[in-house]
Protein backbone atom coordinates (compact mmCIF):
# COMPACT_ATOMS: atom_id res chain seq x y z
CA UNK A 1 0.00 0.00 0.00
CA UNK A 2 0.99 3.71 -0.79
CA UNK A 3 1.88 5.40 2.10
CA UNK A 4 0.02 8.91 2.59
CA UNK A 5 1.73 11.63 4.92
CA UNK A 6 1.31 14.44 6.81
CA UNK A 7 3.47 17.30 6.55
CA UNK A 8 3.02 18.32 10.48
CA UNK A 9 5.46 16.54 12.88
CA UNK A 10 4.53 14.85 15.76
CA UNK A 11 6.08 15.20 19.15
CA UNK A 12 8.19 12.40 20.03
CA UNK A 13 10.30 11.75 23.55
CA UNK A 14 14.16 10.73 23.68
CA UNK A 15 14.76 6.84 22.29
CA UNK A 16 14.14 3.92 24.85
CA UNK A 17 16.74 3.48 27.57
CA UNK A 18 16.97 6.67 29.10
CA UNK A 19 16.18 7.91 32.33
CA UNK A 20 14.96 11.67 31.78
CA UNK A 21 11.60 10.91 29.94
CA UNK A 22 9.43 13.52 31.63
CA UNK A 23 6.33 13.45 29.02
CA UNK A 24 4.82 10.44 26.86
CA UNK A 25 5.43 9.69 23.49
CA UNK A 26 2.76 10.36 21.25
CA UNK A 27 2.52 10.24 17.55
CA UNK A 28 0.06 8.76 14.23
CA UNK A 29 -0.98 5.65 12.71
CA UNK A 30 -2.61 5.13 9.32
CA UNK A 31 -6.52 4.50 9.08
CA UNK A 32 -7.50 2.52 5.38
CA UNK A 33 -10.84 0.98 4.55
CA UNK A 34 -12.13 -1.42 1.73
CA UNK A 35 -15.67 -1.87 1.97
CA UNK A 36 -16.98 -2.09 5.48
CA UNK A 37 -13.84 -3.70 6.49
CA UNK A 38 -11.65 -0.96 8.56
CA UNK A 39 -7.74 -1.02 9.53
CA UNK A 40 -5.50 0.79 11.71
CA UNK A 41 -1.35 0.03 11.12
CA UNK A 42 1.62 1.01 12.88
CA UNK A 43 4.47 1.98 10.93
CA UNK A 44 8.12 -0.40 10.93
CA UNK A 45 10.85 1.63 9.94
CA UNK A 46 13.84 -0.23 11.23
CA UNK A 47 14.76 -3.91 12.29
CA UNK A 48 17.88 -4.91 13.47
CA UNK A 49 20.17 -3.38 11.32
CA UNK A 50 18.10 -2.83 8.17
CA UNK A 51 15.78 -0.15 7.48
CA UNK A 52 12.65 -1.43 6.38
CA UNK A 53 8.78 0.06 6.13
CA UNK A 54 6.11 -2.18 6.80
CA UNK A 55 2.90 -1.37 7.92
CA UNK A 56 1.40 -3.48 10.66
CA UNK A 57 -1.79 -3.76 11.42
CA UNK A 58 -2.22 -2.53 15.26
CA UNK A 59 -4.14 -5.08 17.54
CA UNK A 60 -5.37 -4.76 20.73
CA UNK A 61 -6.50 -8.42 20.32
CA UNK A 62 -3.42 -10.08 19.94
CA UNK A 63 0.18 -10.10 22.34
CA UNK A 64 3.57 -9.35 20.26
CA UNK A 65 4.79 -8.30 17.42
CA UNK A 66 4.60 -11.49 14.25
CA UNK A 67 6.57 -10.55 10.97
CA UNK A 68 7.35 -12.36 7.69
CA UNK A 69 10.96 -13.32 7.10
CA UNK A 70 10.82 -12.05 3.49
CA UNK A 71 13.58 -9.30 3.13
CA UNK A 72 14.33 -9.90 6.58
CA UNK A 73 16.43 -12.58 6.60
CA UNK A 74 18.43 -13.78 3.90
CA UNK A 75 16.66 -15.66 1.33
CA UNK A 76 18.65 -18.81 1.67
CA UNK A 77 18.07 -19.55 5.24
CA UNK A 78 14.23 -19.89 4.85
CA UNK A 79 11.70 -21.59 2.96
CA UNK A 80 7.79 -22.40 3.18
CA UNK A 81 9.15 -25.61 5.58
CA UNK A 82 10.89 -23.48 8.10
CA UNK A 83 14.28 -21.74 9.44
CA UNK A 84 17.44 -22.46 9.09
CA UNK A 85 18.88 -22.28 12.90
CA UNK A 86 22.36 -23.72 13.41
CA UNK A 87 22.57 -24.94 17.62
CA UNK A 88 19.79 -22.47 20.08
CA UNK A 89 20.06 -19.42 18.19
CA UNK A 90 21.82 -17.36 15.41
CA UNK A 91 22.32 -13.66 14.92
CA UNK A 92 21.32 -12.30 11.22
CA UNK A 93 21.26 -8.66 10.30
CA UNK A 94 20.85 -7.46 14.08
CA UNK A 95 18.22 -10.28 14.32
CA UNK A 96 18.64 -12.94 17.39
CA UNK A 97 16.53 -16.17 15.56
CA UNK A 98 16.57 -18.83 17.77
CA UNK A 99 15.51 -22.56 17.03
CA UNK A 100 12.28 -22.47 18.74
CA UNK A 101 9.50 -22.88 16.87
CA UNK A 102 6.17 -22.45 16.82
CA UNK A 103 2.19 -21.47 15.28
CA UNK A 104 0.28 -18.68 15.94
CA UNK A 105 -2.95 -18.56 15.01
CA UNK A 106 -5.55 -15.31 14.23
CA UNK A 107 -9.23 -14.89 13.53
CA UNK A 108 -12.11 -17.63 14.22
CA UNK A 109 -11.65 -20.98 16.32
CA UNK A 110 -13.06 -22.72 13.32
CA UNK A 111 -11.10 -22.08 10.39
CA UNK A 112 -7.81 -19.63 11.84
CA UNK A 113 -5.01 -17.62 9.74
CA UNK A 114 -2.17 -19.23 11.14
CA UNK A 115 1.79 -18.26 10.91
CA UNK A 116 4.33 -20.97 11.55
CA UNK A 117 7.63 -19.45 12.62
CA UNK A 118 9.93 -18.76 15.30
CA UNK A 119 10.82 -17.27 18.42
CA UNK A 120 13.40 -14.39 18.12
CA UNK A 121 14.96 -10.76 19.58
CA UNK A 122 15.93 -7.84 17.81
CA UNK A 123 15.57 -3.38 18.06
CA UNK A 124 13.01 -2.02 16.19
CA UNK A 125 12.00 1.16 15.27
CA UNK A 126 8.05 2.18 14.82
CA UNK A 127 6.94 5.49 13.84
CA UNK A 128 8.33 7.37 10.64
CA UNK A 129 9.16 11.13 9.24
CA UNK A 130 5.95 11.66 11.64
CA UNK A 131 7.25 10.88 14.39
CA UNK A 132 9.48 7.39 14.97
CA UNK A 133 10.56 5.59 18.58
CA UNK A 134 13.17 3.09 19.02
CA UNK A 135 12.86 -0.23 21.53
CA UNK A 136 16.08 -2.50 22.40
CA UNK A 137 15.41 -5.82 22.58
CA UNK A 138 12.22 -6.98 21.32
CA UNK A 139 11.07 -10.04 21.65
CA UNK A 140 9.05 -11.41 18.31
CA UNK A 141 7.65 -14.11 15.89
CA UNK A 142 9.20 -13.89 13.06
CA UNK A 143 7.33 -16.42 10.26
CA UNK A 144 8.37 -18.32 7.17
CA UNK A 145 4.89 -19.37 6.34
CA UNK A 146 1.37 -18.02 6.50
CA UNK A 147 -1.91 -19.91 5.90
CA UNK A 148 -5.79 -19.29 5.73
CA UNK A 149 -8.46 -20.94 7.06
CA UNK A 150 -8.44 -23.59 3.96
CA UNK A 151 -4.89 -23.69 4.24
CA UNK A 152 -3.53 -21.57 1.18
CA UNK A 153 -0.58 -20.40 1.49
CA UNK A 154 -0.74 -16.01 1.53
CA UNK A 155 1.76 -13.63 0.10
CA UNK A 156 4.66 -12.15 1.82
CA UNK A 157 4.14 -10.33 4.69
CA UNK A 158 0.20 -10.91 4.73
CA UNK A 159 -0.20 -11.53 8.23
CA UNK A 160 2.16 -8.89 9.89
CA UNK A 161 0.92 -8.49 13.16
CA UNK A 162 1.77 -5.34 15.81
CA UNK A 163 -0.25 -7.30 18.76
CA UNK A 164 -0.23 -4.72 21.80
CA UNK A 165 -2.74 -6.77 23.87
CA UNK A 166 -1.70 -6.94 27.91
CA UNK A 167 -1.05 -11.01 27.54
CA UNK A 168 1.83 -13.26 25.97
CA UNK A 169 2.15 -14.38 22.73
CA UNK A 170 0.41 -17.70 22.22
CA UNK A 171 3.95 -18.49 20.27
CA UNK A 172 5.79 -18.26 23.45
CA UNK A 173 5.28 -17.15 26.81
CA UNK A 174 8.61 -15.08 26.53
CA UNK A 175 6.69 -12.48 23.61
CA UNK A 176 4.38 -9.95 24.40
CA UNK A 177 3.27 -6.82 23.53
CA UNK A 178 6.85 -4.28 22.01
CA UNK A 179 5.55 -1.33 23.45
CA UNK A 180 5.55 -3.81 26.85
CA UNK A 181 9.66 -3.41 26.33
CA UNK A 182 9.67 0.44 26.26
CA UNK A 183 10.65 1.97 29.72
CA UNK A 184 8.73 5.85 29.49
CA UNK A 185 11.11 7.32 32.10
CA UNK A 186 10.36 8.30 35.68
CA UNK A 187 7.04 9.83 36.29
CA UNK A 188 5.29 7.29 33.78
CA UNK A 189 3.89 3.77 33.32
CA UNK A 190 4.49 1.56 31.34
CA UNK A 191 1.24 1.28 28.96
CA UNK A 192 -0.40 3.46 25.82
CA UNK A 193 -3.83 5.14 25.36
CA UNK A 194 -5.64 5.17 21.77
CA UNK A 195 -7.48 8.30 20.78
CA UNK A 196 -10.68 8.53 19.13
CA UNK A 197 -10.36 7.16 15.13
CA UNK A 198 -11.06 9.64 12.49
CA UNK A 199 -14.05 8.16 10.87
CA UNK A 200 -13.75 10.36 7.96
CA UNK A 201 -9.84 9.03 7.23
CA UNK A 202 -11.09 5.70 6.74
CA UNK A 203 -10.86 5.43 2.90
CA UNK A 204 -9.08 3.32 0.36
CA UNK A 205 -6.05 5.91 0.26
CA UNK A 206 -3.75 4.83 3.41
CA UNK A 207 -3.63 7.94 5.38
CA UNK A 208 -1.88 9.27 8.17
CA UNK A 209 -3.48 10.78 10.85
CA UNK A 210 -1.45 12.72 13.68
CA UNK A 211 -1.76 12.11 17.62
CA UNK A 212 -3.90 8.85 18.01
CA UNK A 213 -1.28 6.65 19.32
CA UNK A 214 0.22 7.87 23.08
CA UNK A 215 3.13 5.42 24.73
CA UNK A 216 3.76 6.31 28.48
CA UNK A 217 0.97 7.03 30.65
CA UNK A 218 0.75 9.68 32.74
CA UNK A 219 -0.84 9.63 36.66
CA UNK A 220 -3.69 12.13 35.24
CA UNK A 221 -4.25 8.94 32.07
CA UNK A 222 -4.68 6.16 35.28
CA UNK A 223 -6.46 8.70 37.67
CA UNK A 224 -8.66 11.64 36.61
CA UNK A 225 -8.77 12.11 33.23
CA UNK A 226 -12.16 9.82 32.43
CA UNK A 227 -10.79 6.58 31.82
CA UNK A 228 -12.66 3.61 33.59
CA UNK A 229 -10.20 0.97 34.49
CA UNK A 230 -10.74 -2.38 33.99
CA UNK A 231 -8.31 -4.57 36.54
CA UNK A 232 -7.53 -8.20 34.38
CA UNK A 233 -7.55 -11.49 34.99
CA UNK A 234 -3.48 -13.65 35.31
CA UNK A 235 -4.18 -17.12 33.83
CA UNK A 236 -1.16 -19.53 33.92
CA UNK A 237 -1.17 -19.89 29.74
CA UNK A 238 -1.33 -16.90 28.04
CA UNK A 239 -0.87 -14.21 31.35
CA UNK A 240 -3.21 -10.90 31.68
CA UNK A 241 -6.28 -11.80 29.65
CA UNK A 242 -7.65 -8.56 28.16
CA UNK A 243 -10.93 -10.01 28.41
CA UNK A 244 -13.39 -8.10 30.32
CA UNK A 245 -16.82 -9.34 31.94
CA UNK A 246 -20.13 -7.24 30.64
CA UNK A 247 -23.63 -7.40 30.35
CA UNK A 248 -24.52 -6.93 26.57
CA UNK A 249 -28.12 -6.16 25.51
CA UNK A 250 -29.69 -6.62 22.06
CA UNK A 251 -32.81 -6.20 20.38
CA UNK A 252 -34.82 -7.06 24.12
CA UNK A 253 -32.23 -10.10 25.05
CA UNK A 254 -29.31 -10.00 27.48
CA UNK A 255 -26.63 -12.26 27.95
CA UNK A 256 -23.51 -11.85 30.25
CA UNK A 257 -20.27 -11.86 28.59
CA UNK A 258 -16.84 -11.71 28.83
CA UNK A 259 -15.90 -8.90 25.94
CA UNK A 260 -12.61 -8.37 23.85
CA UNK A 261 -12.47 -4.39 22.37
CA UNK A 262 -10.57 -5.88 19.00
CA UNK A 263 -8.69 -3.14 16.31
CA UNK A 264 -7.79 -6.20 14.37
CA UNK A 265 -11.28 -7.11 13.96
CA UNK A 266 -12.08 -4.94 10.90
CA UNK A 267 -15.31 -4.97 10.61
CA UNK A 268 -17.85 -7.64 12.15
CA UNK A 269 -18.28 -7.48 15.97
CA UNK A 270 -19.45 -10.74 17.84
CA UNK A 271 -21.75 -11.41 20.04
CA UNK A 272 -21.52 -14.97 21.91
CA UNK A 273 -24.37 -15.70 23.83
CA UNK A 274 -25.19 -19.27 24.55
CA UNK A 275 -28.93 -19.26 25.15
CA UNK A 276 -29.20 -18.02 21.09
CA UNK A 277 -31.56 -20.30 19.51
CA UNK A 278 -31.24 -17.71 16.30
CA UNK A 279 -27.51 -17.30 14.99
CA UNK A 280 -26.70 -14.45 12.30
CA UNK A 281 -26.44 -11.63 11.60
CA UNK A 282 -28.37 -8.36 13.27
CA UNK A 283 -30.58 -6.48 10.56
CA UNK A 284 -29.90 -2.61 10.37
CA UNK A 285 -31.45 -0.59 13.16
CA UNK A 286 -30.87 -3.21 15.61
CA UNK A 287 -29.07 -1.51 19.30
CA UNK A 288 -26.91 -3.11 21.14
CA UNK A 289 -25.92 -1.73 24.38
CA UNK A 290 -22.62 -3.05 26.93
CA UNK A 291 -22.31 -2.16 30.55
CA UNK A 292 -19.28 -3.47 31.98
CA UNK A 293 -18.48 -5.05 35.30
CA UNK A 294 -16.73 -1.67 36.52
CA UNK A 295 -19.90 0.53 34.98
CA UNK A 296 -18.95 1.43 31.59
CA UNK A 297 -21.16 1.92 29.02
CA UNK A 298 -21.88 2.14 25.30
CA UNK A 299 -24.38 1.70 22.93
CA UNK A 300 -24.65 1.90 18.92
CA UNK A 301 -27.06 1.30 15.75
CA UNK A 302 -26.49 -1.46 13.60
CA UNK A 303 -26.59 0.27 10.04
CA UNK A 304 -26.11 -1.74 6.63
CA UNK A 305 -22.38 -0.39 6.36
CA UNK A 306 -21.09 0.00 9.94
CA UNK A 307 -21.30 -1.27 13.12
CA UNK A 308 -22.14 -4.78 11.96
CA UNK A 309 -22.66 -7.30 14.36
CA UNK A 310 -23.46 -11.28 14.84
CA UNK A 311 -24.92 -13.32 17.07
CA UNK A 312 -23.35 -16.75 17.64
CA UNK A 313 -23.40 -19.68 19.94
CA UNK A 314 -20.27 -20.26 21.38
CA UNK A 315 -21.49 -24.06 21.98
CA UNK A 316 -21.43 -24.40 18.15
CA UNK A 317 -18.41 -21.85 17.61
CA UNK A 318 -15.78 -23.12 20.80
CA UNK A 319 -15.09 -19.27 21.21
CA UNK A 320 -16.59 -17.97 24.24
CA UNK A 321 -15.44 -14.40 23.45
CA UNK A 322 -17.93 -11.83 22.59
CA UNK A 323 -15.59 -8.96 20.60
CA UNK A 324 -16.52 -5.86 19.17
CA UNK A 325 -14.33 -4.53 16.39
CA UNK A 326 -12.79 -1.81 14.83
CA UNK A 327 -15.98 0.99 15.06
CA UNK A 328 -15.67 0.80 18.93
CA UNK A 329 -12.66 2.65 18.61
CA UNK A 330 -14.50 5.76 16.31
CA UNK A 331 -16.60 6.31 19.34
CA UNK A 332 -14.30 6.12 22.32
CA UNK A 333 -10.91 5.70 23.99
CA UNK A 334 -8.84 2.82 24.77
CA UNK A 335 -5.91 2.34 27.23
CA UNK A 336 -3.93 -0.52 28.28
CA UNK A 337 -1.34 -0.35 32.09
CA UNK A 338 1.34 -3.01 31.60
CA UNK A 339 2.43 -2.14 34.72
CA UNK A 340 -0.43 -2.11 36.67
CA UNK A 341 -2.34 -5.22 34.35
CA UNK A 342 -5.12 -2.92 33.65
CA UNK A 343 -7.67 -1.47 30.54
CA UNK A 344 -9.05 2.03 30.62
CA UNK A 345 -12.02 2.43 28.63
CA UNK A 346 -13.64 6.23 28.11
CA UNK A 347 -16.08 7.50 25.99
CA UNK A 348 -15.54 10.48 24.01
Amino acid sequence: MAVVASCKKDTVSPASGTTSVVAPVTFGLYEYASGADKRIFIPLTKVGTQSVSYLEVFDTGSNGMTLDATDILPSTMFSSSGIQVTGDSVVVNGITVTSQQSVVSYGSASSPTKAYGNLAYTNITIGDGNGSLSIKRVPFFIYYKATDGSGTQLAAHSLDVFGVGPGTSAASSLIASPLSYYSPGTGLTKGFKLAVLNAADFNTSVTYVAGLLTIGLTQADISSSGFILHPLTYYASGGYSPDIPATITYNGTSTSAEVLFDTGTPSISIIEDKTANSIGELPASSVVSVTTNQGFTFKYTVTSTDNLTEVENPNKTGDFRTIFSLDFFISNEFLTDYTDNKIGLKNN
